[in-house]
């Protein structure tokens, strides 16, 4: 059901007033944790709350504090003459990925411009326990607002001393840490797919070409600039603050057992009443459809939904009673993604929407790795053969079983030897509404 956790502050406070933030709390989770000086006590407790990753990787945020904390990097960045000298005495780095380009999902620029100083006290939680002193926020180019919003709250911070040096130093008093620095800087992209993907952001942020990094060594113990680099979503850091003060069972109240907590979906497609909705995790996919987004307009039939943006997979009208929570959404083979869930009606031309998804997957794909820049291009090629053919029209005349089973090689290509998650699921939507006769 819808509730009011993480976005609990959009709407109640001016996003540009820390006082108005402060004043709901804002803040305390900081002072608390940086007065207590444990860090295994929060890490464990953010692991029994059992959040994970909102970006759409779902990986346990506890365990990838704890695995940063733990890593050691095992040499200085190869030229640090070319590096700025804070960041070479950095020894881990915090990143928040706000680049937010998969299709359909529009919770973190709501996040970011409603919220922005609780992004920022998330941020600095997790710099505090895992002893670092910068930190990045990688922002999608085309979030002007938010740009604007978080470049005042960064300042605001500082000035504040709640970022900087010396953070909570109050200069009439001993400051609540001995020797606490952290700083962040903002990093706008530029409009690729690709650099959502947390070691081709990593590549951007050096001032390289957008490329996913093959894995291992995974970012948590050489990530940006070769140093252990924790890496979250903005909806994942929107909940740090929240767990840090109100403890684990906070987080929990909400929820399944497996999938314990909430999360913003983005409804958006054939439906009245389209938007972000913060709701418990286990709440059936009907309801957010019906009665959050207000259903479909008089007359219209349901088709299908497509649920985890481009990379997901479609569903059938039969299926939209599964519960949003990670182990129900396995169950049926699909994922929770990014929250992004698009309502289709029988108005719509499926066909037409499946050689988009191609064509979208083909412009973005980097080209690093074969598997994709050239999957993705035979993909689209197939597509736009089957569906634009003079001898077939859209939505009309069967697939042959040859032409499904190409598409169905090529994907399995794809899903297996891409390098990165772009190529491994760029072909999960396309197949999956095939696989349940969405399309013949």
């Amino acid at each position: 059901m819808q509730v009011t956790f993480v976005t609990s502050n959009l709407g109640q406070v001016d996003p540009a007033s820390i006082d108005d933030y402060i004043a709901r709390g804002g803040y305390r989770a900081l002072e608390r944790v940086c007065a207590a000086q444990d860090y295994a006590q929060f890490t464990e407790e953010l692991k029994t709350a059992g959040l994970v990753g909102r970006g759409g990787a779902a990986f346990p945020t506890g365990l990838k504090r704890e695995m940063a904390i733990r890593a050691e990097p095992e040499h200085p960045y190869p030229a640090p003459e070319s590096v700025p000298e804070r960041y070479r005495l950095s020894s881990s780095f915090i990143v928040c990925n706000a680049d937010e380009s998969e299709t359909g999902t529009f919770k973190d620029r709501l996040l970011l411009e409603g919220d922005p100083f609780r992004i920022v006290e998330g941020m600095t939680i997790t710099a505090f326990l895992a002893c670092a002193t910068v930190g990045f926020i990688y922002l999608r180019g085309e979030y002007l607002l938010a740009y604007e919003r978080l470049s005042h709250a960064l300042r605001v911070a500082r000035a504040r001393g709640f970022l900087g040096k010396s953070i909570l130093r109050d200069d009439s008093s001993a400051p609540l840490t001995t020797s606490f620095e952290f700083d962040i800087e903002i990093r706008r992209g530029a409009g690729a797919y690709i650099c959502g993907e947390e070691t081709a952001l990593f590549e951007s942020i050096e001032g390289k070409r957008g490329e996913p990094r093959a894995k291992p060594p995974f970012p948590t113990d050489k990530g940006l600039f070769q140093r252990p680099t924790i890496i979250n979503n903005v909806e994942t850091f929107a909940n740090i603050p929240l767990i840090t003060l109100e403890g684990a069972a906070a987080h929990r109240r909400f929820g399944t057992e497996k999938s314990p907590g909430t999360r913003i979906v983005c409804v958006s497609g054939h439906v009245r009443k389209p938007g972000a909705f913060e709701i418990e995790m286990g709440t059936p996919l009907r309801y957010v459809i019906e009665e959050l987004a207000g259903g479909l307009k008089p007359g219209r039939k349901l088709q299908a939904v497509l649920i985890g943006g481009a990379a997901g997979v479609f569903l059938r009208p039969d299926e939209i009673d599964v519960p949003l929570a990670f182990e129900s959404l396995s169950s049926i083979g699909a994922t929770f993604g990014s929250g992004a869930i698009i309502v289709f009606d029988d108005t719509a031309r499926l066909w037409g929407v499946l050689k988009r998804l191609a064509r979208f997957f083909r412009d973005e794909s980097c080209g690093k790795c074969f598997p994709c820049q050239i999957g993705t291009q035979r993909q689209f090629e197939i597509l736009e053969r089957i569906t634009g053919g003079k001898s077939r029209k859209l939505d009309e005349s069967a697939v042959s079983e040859v032409e499904l089973q190409i598409l169905r090689d090529t994907g399995a290509v794809m899903k297996d030897a891409s390098l990165c998650g772009l190529g491994q699921t760029a072909s999960s939507a396309i197949l999956s509404a095939f696989e349940k006769n969405l399309v013949t």
